[in-house]
């Protein structure tokens, strides 16, 4: 074995890399990691939240739900020897990354965040930027017919507009919902053809979206500037203050360079 490799296996076992899943980007890191012979006698596991029944899943170990807030966190990885927590969740998924940022600070553990690039607007672009659910509801008075691709979990924002609502998502939304709506189910990749199908067949005038990132579902932002349509969009959260056991990186390529580096720092390899 490589020094790497004796370092990852300890007196108890071998070590383990917790990667907070659910994204294109985690499925990625898990099976470069996997595939990657200096990572070979470390245990990689992805934690899904469980939110979608049939999820796509993600090469090596996978544990689905939650893990009872910051103490069910913190007592996994200790009784799983976790030497990196990475979290490659969603950009909005705000309360699994707080409480990871908080297991990290607290047991001094190393926690590196993989997060795409957000969107950014270009010419022939209409946003109307707001920071949350509630402001991008209160702004659909002046619409007729939304486009909501905003996922299942926070719709009940949007409970008491008078705007039509098309909702897409990958599973049924459970209510409280809009007065007026209509539920596509679907899941990415979209094509921006495909998007400029959908918004002119149900003659929608405002796109609501979330800016996270990424091409999968980057068509619906192209459609709406070819149709020439307003999209409202939910600005991500503000990010959280640093911490010195914190980086934070927007590939899976440097999440790999990344992860090699502190594992050898925390096993002085």
């Amino acid at each position: 074995m490589s020094g790497l490799d004796e370092q990852l296996v300890g007196a108890d076992g071998p070590r383990t890399i917790l990667i907070l899943g659910g994204t294109s980007e985690a499925r990625q890191l898990a099976e470069c990691l996997v595939e990657n012979p200096r990572f070979g006698q470390c245990a990689i596991v992805s934690s899904l939240a469980g939110r979608v029944s049939h999820p796509r899943l993600p090469q090596g170990e996978v544990r689905v739900g939650g893990f009872g807030g910051i103490p069910g966190l913190g007592k996994w990885v200790e009784d799983h020897h976790v030497v990196a927590l990475i979290d490659c969740t969603h950009p909005f998924a705000e309360r699994i990354s707080a409480t990871a940022h908080e297991v990290s600070r607290q047991r001094r553990l190393p926690l590196l965040t993989v997060h795409r690039p957000p969107w950014r607007e270009v010419p022939g672009d209409q946003w109307i930027h707001v920071p949350t659910m509630e402001a991008a509801a209160s702004r659909l008075h002046c619409f007729q017919r939304a486009f909501l691709t905003i996922g299942r979990q926070q719709l009940a924002a949007f409970s008491a507009v008078d705007t039509h609502c098309l909702i897409r998502c990958v599973e049924p939304p459970a209510p409280p919902l809009p007065h007026s709506h209509e539920v596509i189910l679907d899941r990415g990749p979209f094509t921006v053809e495909g998007e400029c199908a959908l918004l002119e067949h149900a003659d929608c005038d405002v796109l609501v979206t979330k800016n996270s990132g990424g091409a999968a579902t980057y068509g619906k932002i192209e459609a709406a500037r070819k149709r020439a349509i307003p999209v409202i969009m939910v600005d991500r959260p503000v990010p959280r203050r640093p911490s010195p056991y914190h980086e934070e990186v927007e590939t899976t390529a440097a999440a790999v360079k990344q992860l090699q580096r502190i594992i050898c720092s925390t096993q002085d390899c």
